[in-house]
């Protein structure tokens, strides 16, 4: 019984240097476990991971005004798709490990079965833009200094009525500005 209790005591009252070993020990895995971290999240982030899975949808964007334009600057996938703000990004990357389950399961890992699923991937997508207001489209795209001067009757028309309102957000007018738009026709709940 003696035995135990020094034991105990000896347990629960490590040395100093003992202390500052486990601390040391540590602060060293939360380093290697956070830049790894980062590592991973960046590697996840660049148009070569996306185009792994989703070559058709990259090669379109290629074609569009958000890749090459007259000002030089680019989108890529994850500007449009992974939110900016930290904790958002981190749910949308818990959120796209599904769909990183769905590639290795093979529901799409041909062109043949993602073509097949594209318009009920593209319509979730669209409601997940739609319920965060677009934020991606706003990181670059700031509504308070549009210039209508710039834009056709028909833009005025709708940015200063439907979006300054609040009833509308960009996606529900601009679905089709950097993909072609799919097949809908068997989607559940598009309208």
């Amino acid at each position: 019984m003696k035995l135990l209790k020094r034991f105990w005591r000896r347990l629960s009252t490590p040395s100093k240097a003992a202390a500052g070993v486990i601390l040391l020990m540590g602060f060293i895995g939360g380093l290697l476990f956070w830049g790894a971290f980062n590592t991973g999240m960046e590697a996840t982030n660049t148009e070569q991971f996306c185009s792994s899975c989703h070559a058709p949808i990259v090669k379109e964007i290629r074609e569009t005004i958000h890749y090459s334009n007259r000002s030089g600057v680019r989108a890529i996938c994850s500007d449009c798709h992974v939110p900016h703000g930290w904790t958002d990004k981190i749910v949308r990357k818990v959120q796209a490990s599904k769909e990183l389950a769905f590639h290795f399961l093979g529901t799409i890992d041909t062109d043949e079965k993602f073509k097949e699923r594209r318009g009920h991937l593209a319509h979730r997508e669209w409601q997940r833009m739609k319920e965060n207001n677009s934020q991606e489209c706003r990181n670059c795209h700031q509504f308070d200094y549009m210039d209508f001067s710039e834009q056709g009757p028909r833009a005025v028309r709708q940015h200063s009525t439907a979006l300054a309102a609040g009833d509308k957000t960009c996606v529900d007018c601009h679905k089709g500005i950097a993909h072609k738009l799919p097949d809908m026709r068997d989607v559940v709940g598009w309208q």
